[in-house]
């Protein structure tokens, strides 16, 4: 049976710390990448998605790039719990409203 390697997660800081070592460092990002642990073709992209993005790099996981998207993803979820809550209680009436034998 195969061993399945589990996908590393790094931290916004990580990546920019590894970002910024790689454009003040003398070294090649292939040596920077080899000294991290990294595979140099993930730190090229960090490089280009720092570029691209600058204040929005690496938002992380679950965390939309516009305030706006993630507005509106809040009040969806705030909207589905609440027909959840909306539902039980409907349930919850018509067990009570039944009349006793």
């Amino acid at each position: 049976m195969k061993n399945k390697r589990q996908r590393r997660r790094f931290t916004k800081e990580f990546k920019i710390e590894a970002v910024e070592l790689a454009r003040r460092s003398n070294k090649t990002i292939v040596e920077i990448a080899g000294e991290l642990g990294i595979r140099p073709e993930l730190l090229y992209r960090w490089n280009s998605e720092s570029i691209t993005n600058k204040d929005r790099a690496f938002p992380g996981s679950g965390h939309l790039h516009d305030p706006e998207d993630e507005k509106v993803r809040r009040l969806e979820r705030e909207l589905r719990s609440t027909q959840e809550e909306r539902d039980i209680l409907k349930k919850a009436l018509a067990i009570f409203s039944k009349t006793p034998r």
